[in-house]
């Protein structure tokens, strides 16, 4: 088992290096100057080189990229072109948003896709079964912006019952405010994932030791949650790993549609103006957070079934 901790690791850090590498890349060739955008249309020649001097523009690309990781080393993710903060403290400030947002969204989706899934598994072909085909399907075909949006509209808007925008101040009034944002991120993923649940389920409870199991006459709920869903709840683990991705990519417009503070909004900013440091330190959170995601995915799963720690 520590050998494959230790693989994994390695695969990890190797990751991020390649991302951010490639980001980094990217980013340089999105087009805009971010001196321009910072000095206004009045710059001088003099005023537009001094400020690419100061931000590390006027070198060479490869001695920016090697200039990064140095910093990154040394916990150093720059300063930010307009407010001179460090750029960790300012990505650190608004990540908890997000990160909040990202655990109420997929944790109440799991509470409730998951006896969902083992439910229609059960009662396969059965009337909830195929509402809940329906209901859950009809869920993942839907955006999560546009169910933010009708969900903004009906509850905040029309009926007043959930704040529309903002963060709440304290934990309880933050609770309320999460309600709409973790319901549009998360509606979509109770249908994935009880989808996911049952197909793992059926092919899970035709297996030989849970026939077994069924002629000891224990019941079939108990082999459900204690011999059953073990086993098919596997490619859900890793689906939640790899998901973080996706949820993510939510959360930005989720942001944006519940003013919202968060790396969502924190980047969709820094990018229309061009403010490189505060996008590659959003990037290079972002990508540690996926590739953590996945790398503790795949630990779960070999835990819970050591095969899979030969395939690495």
């Amino acid at each position: 088992m520590w050998l494959y901790l230790v693989k994994r690791v390695v695969l990890a850090v190797a990751i991020i290096a390649i991302a951010v590498t490639l980001l980094f890349l990217m980013i340089r060739a999105v087009p805009g100057d971010p001196a321009a955008v910072l000095l206004g249309p009045r710059a001088t020649l003099e005023m537009t080189a001094q400020l690419h001097q100061q931000m590390g523009l006027d070198k060479p690309l490869v001695v920016q990229i090697v200039t990064f990781f140095g910093g990154l080393l040394h916990g150093n993710l720059g300063f930010d072109v307009f407010s001179q903060r460090p750029v960790a403290d300012i990505v650190f400030e608004q990540l908890p948003f997000t990160l909040e947002l990202i655990l109420i969204s997929i944790s109440w989706a799991v509470v409730a896709a998951v006896p969902l899934g083992c439910y229609s598994a059960m009662r396969r072909s059965s009337v909830i079964d195929q509402v809940a085909g329906v209901a859950t399907v009809a869920t993942i075909a839907i955006p999560s912006f546009v169910v933010a949006i009708y969900a903004l509209l009906i509850f905040a808007v029309t009926l007043r019952w959930l704040p529309a925008i903002g963060a709440g101040n304290g934990v309880w009034d933050g609770l309320i405010h999460l309600i709409l944002p973790a319901f549009a991120m998360g509606i979509g993923w109770v249908g994935y994932i009880s989808r996911l649940v049952r197909a793992s389920m059926l092919e899970v409870l035709g297996e030989n030791h849970i026939r077994m199991a069924r002629s000891f006459g224990i019941s079939e709920w108990r082999i459900v949650a204690r011999y059953a869903l073990p086993l098919a709840i596997l490619p859900t683990v890793t689906i939640l790993g790899v998901g973080i991705a996706w949820l993510l990519s939510s959360a930005v417009f989720i942001e944006v549609v519940f003013a919202r503070p968060g790396i969502g909004a924190l980047i969709v900013n820094a990018v229309n103006t061009r403010n490189y440091p505060i996008v590659m330190g959003v990037v290079l959170v972002t990508t540690f957070l996926i590739v953590a995601a996945t790398t503790l995915s795949d630990v779960v799963n070999a835990l819970l079934d050591p095969r899979t720690r030969e395939k690495l």
